[in-house]
């Protein structure tokens, strides 16, 4: 739409200029524009020195209300702080750019006089994908000086993992290094990371407004109205009750695994996603482990303990069934607990020196072993309880397409048994799903966007796909989406498992898109059916020249499944066929493939 001089009250020069800028604001921008004019209007009686400003004067000196916010996320949720934080600072008058760390030029970074850093850190210590050629470029040679930059850092982590929040932790001090001051201290966040988050956001805001001065008139925050457009009533902190329509185990009779197929209905929920995205399952601890537990303990099951900040109480055992996780020893908890226990070994095992003892103790022990082995902590039930870490949200990859199956979700669960310390031990929500969950249950679950594992946007582009086991899940989606939507573009399938006759899982439906050319073109390796093992990295090998060929046409490539090891080895052997088949050398081959990640071309779901 353009303003014309004929029809508004503005003179040639003034539509020119609105013409010229409106089409380049986001609709974030034009919200805080309307709210700021609003403000000015309501306050057309002051004098000019008390109306609102755009760019705060303290003791003589400008101060910049620009704000960047970057951020580096593998599963979505620090890209979602991020975005948050954005609104919340538009809401009080900032001005805020927000980009992904993959998609930011490195140049603009003397620029920025105010940086906010929202990134995860994944497996063990790592940057996130998105991420990577960030973090090289700031602990790297070409780095610049970063005087007058003040920043802050919001760091998401697991710290059940040894590297608790590692990527927060090397980008702030590597900003402290190159000259940079903290307009608030780094937030180290766990599993449930919103009441830290949100103490992180209000800090950082009161810390830049304080720079502001006290001349500066508060700009209004969005009006609830318009706020609350496009959110959805369900979330991760509001999940909706989703019912269980099948529950199916894919695999044949026979099978050293157990897949189970499970179908949700989301009617009336609102809640949308597209492939790629994941969803969230709250599930609850087996009530077997929480009675030994409780015997253990030697405490009333039925004692009222609370369960949260907000004052909710609930009954011991019910608490250790719903609220609590039980199944994992961090670090954490276990210094937190020799605070409130009397037990010398026990403090013995955190003595400084003993990193290695503490890290062999906690693998494959639960808080049952832990008790056990040091008794129980503090003088009370309501104790106990204080100190442990809120049972996490399960995230699985989406295994179906909305446009497909509207309504319904589906996803693809590989069920966790394996024996520990001389104890049977079980995966807390796939076994959930496995032995317990049957049709017309309801599960509370929320949907996980993710960005950073989305097909092309153009229907045309060839995409590999590379899923052994329940790796395969997103795949499911990809093409039941593209089947719905006519998309023309190649598809390549790598799929790997133990047997073909057991573990071939989705056989029938991925035959049934070959023949309709859906999908192009399927190789599939199955390990145990020969003498010599054979993994989708030894397809990838067999195939090297056309796979090479497909990436010089422009395909796209996901990979999704276990990091530890598959997605490790794919991606090596992805070098191997880019450093052969392009004649390059391995430098060159890696550098490669590290443009394709940059163009979101190379994208992995990994876990």
């Amino acid at each position: 739409m353009q303003l014309q001089v004929s029809n508004s009250p503005f003179n040639h020069e003034q539509a020119e200029l609105l013409n010229s800028l409106l089409p380049s604001l986001t609709e974030t921008q034009k919200v805080w524009l309307s709210g700021y004019l609003a403000a000015s209007l309501s306050v057309s009686n002051m004098s000019s020195a008390d109306a609102p400003v755009l760019e705060a004067q303290s003791s003589g000196k400008t101060v910049s209300k620009e704000v960047t916010i970057l951020y580096g996320s593998q599963s979505g949720n620090a890209q979602g702080l991020a975005e948050n934080a954005a609104s919340k600072l538009e809401g009080n008058g900032f001005q805020v750019t927000i980009s992904s760390m993959s998609d930011f030029k490195f140049n603009n970074l003397k620029k920025v006089q105010n940086l906010l850093i929202s990134v995860s850190t994944h497996g063990e210590g790592d940057p996130p994908d998105n991420t990577l050629s960030f973090h090289e470029y700031l602990h790297g040679r070409r780095a610049p000086s970063l005087e007058g930059l003040r920043f802050s850092v919001l760091a998401l982590g697991d710290s059940s993992y040894e590297f608790f929040c590692e990527t927060g932790k090397q980008f702030d001090k590597r900003l402290e290094e190159l000259g940079g001051t903290r307009l608030f201290p780094r937030m180290d966040c766990d599993l449930d990371y919103d009441e830290p988050a949100s103490e992180w956001l209000e800090g950082v805001i009161s810390s830049l407004n304080e720079g502001q001065g006290s001349s500066v008139a508060a700009v209004p925050a969005v009006p609830a109205t318009v706020a609350s457009v496009g959110e959805q009533t369900y979330s991760r902190t509001n999940p909706f009750k989703a019912e269980v329509l099948e529950n199916i185990n894919l695999n044949g009779r026979g099978s050293n695994k157990e897949t189970h197929h499970l179908e949700l209905s989301l009617e009336g929920s609102g809640l949308a996603f597209e492939p790629g995205d994941s969803l969230g399952i709250y599930p609850k601890n087996d009530s077997d482990l929480v009675d030994m537990l409780l015997k253990e303990l030697n405490w009333d099951p039925e004692e009222i303990v609370k369960v949260n900040k907000q004052g909710e109480v609930r009954q011991l055992r019910e608490s250790l069934i719903s609220n609590f996780e039980i199944t994992v020893l961090t670090k954490s908890l276990i210094e937190q607990a020799a605070q409130l226990s009397d037990n010398e070994d026990l403090k013995e095992l955190l003595v400084p020196g003993n990193e290695e003892r503490l890290k062999e103790y906690r693998e494959g022990r639960d808080l049952l072993d832990f008790v056990r082995d040091f008794g129980s902590w503090g003088e009370s039930a309501q104790e106990f309880v204080s100190i442990l870490r809120k049972i996490p949200a399960r995230l699985y990859s989406i295994a179906s397409s909305l446009s497909a199956y509207p309504d319904e979700v589906h996803l693809t669960i590989g069920a966790v048994r394996y024996e520990s310390h001389g104890r049977e031990r079980k995966g807390v929500c796939s076994i959930l799903c496995a032995d317990r969950l049957q049709p017309g249950d309801m599960l509370p679950v929320y949907i996980q966007h993710n960005q950073n594992f989305k097909q092309p946007k153009n229907p045309d582009t060839p995409i590999i796909m590379i899923g052994p086991g329940t790796g395969i899940a997103p795949f499911r989606s990809f093409i039941q989406d593209r089947e719905e939507s006519e998309a023309k573009g190649k598809t390549w399938l790598f799929f790997g498992d133990q047997h073909f006759v057991t573990d071939f899982l989705y056989q029938t439906e991925w035959q049934k898109w070959l023949e309709t050319g859906v999908l192009s073109k399927m190789d599939v390796a199955f390990s145990r059916d020969t003498d010599e093992k054979v993994y989708v990295q030894n397809r990838m090998r067999e195939h090297s020249g056309e796979l090479y060929e497909w990436l010089q046409e422009g395909a796209a490539l996901y990979i999704c499944g276990d990091e530890k090891n598959m997605a490790h080895d794919v991606h090596n052997t992805l070098i191997e066929i880019i450093e052969k088949e392009g004649n390059m050398s391995h430098a060159d081959a890696q550098a490669y493939l590290e443009e394709l990640q940059q163009n979101k071309r190379y994208q992995r779901d990994v876990y």
